[in-house]
């Protein structure tokens, strides 16, 4: 048992490794890079008392074909021990159809799992552009997949953030800092539980 508690506490002397992976909303176009979604994630979970290392894997204009394209490569940075996965919103947008976005979330989610890599999805939801038909599938895949992969689910991300200028840039589409920072407490309790689950333990100074 004494071993087994050395190896215990041996095994968390090395930061989390999570990776960000998504598109611009990870990214953060028109912002510093220390204000992104990795970055603020990072100090927020360092702040909690986590020892964590955040790592930038969004890519702007991503959708979730090519994030599936892109995984294995991705992947090839880690060893990982959990993804938040930011995906969905170019489909949404460019009006793919969801039965294709279903798809390459559901093998983006294996393939994590596979890797033992813990996913935490975040969920987006269509507008009703494209009609409430499309809504309604659309906006069905999140929970779905989450529940199939037994996946952390975050809320939709933007809620509050969206329609907001003060929380936007320029273009009146991306979060700013401020945004970002929203987002991020939205999404930092679903990782904090993850962490958790595996073991991880707060450093003495935050509890």
């Amino acid at each position: 048992m004494a071993l087994l508690t050395i190896a215990l506490t041996s095994a968390h002397a090395e930061p989390v490794r999570i990776l960000a992976f998504g598109d611009s909303l990870t990214a953060g176009p028109g912002i510093d890079a220390t204000d992104s979604l990795p970055a603020q994630l990072k100090r927020r979970l360092s702040e909690d008392g986590y020892n964590v290392e955040v790592v930038q894997g969004g890519v702007s204009g991503d959708t979730t074909t090519t994030g599936l394209a892109r995984l294995d490569y991705t992947l090839g940075a880690g060893p990982f021990d959990i993804a938040v996965v930011e995906l969905g919103a170019n489909d949404m947008l460019n009006g793919h159809d969801p039965k294709i976005t279903r798809a390459n979330l559901d093998r983006i989610l294996a393939t994590l799992k596979q890797k033992g890599v813990r996913p935490v999805l975040t969920a987006m939801v269509s507008s009703a552009n494209h009609g409430q038909a499309y809504k309604k599938e659309f906006d069905s895949v999140y929970p779905d997949l989450a529940a199939k992969h037994e996946a952390p689910l975050v809320p939709f991300i933007l809620e509050g953030v969206w329609g907001s200028p003060a929380l936007l840039i320029s273009d009146g589409i991306h979060p700013n800092a401020a945004g970002v920072a929203k987002i991020v407490k939205k999404i930092a309790p679903f990782v904090e539980r993850t962490l958790v689950s595996m073991g991880a333990r707060r450093t003495s100074r935050a509890q």
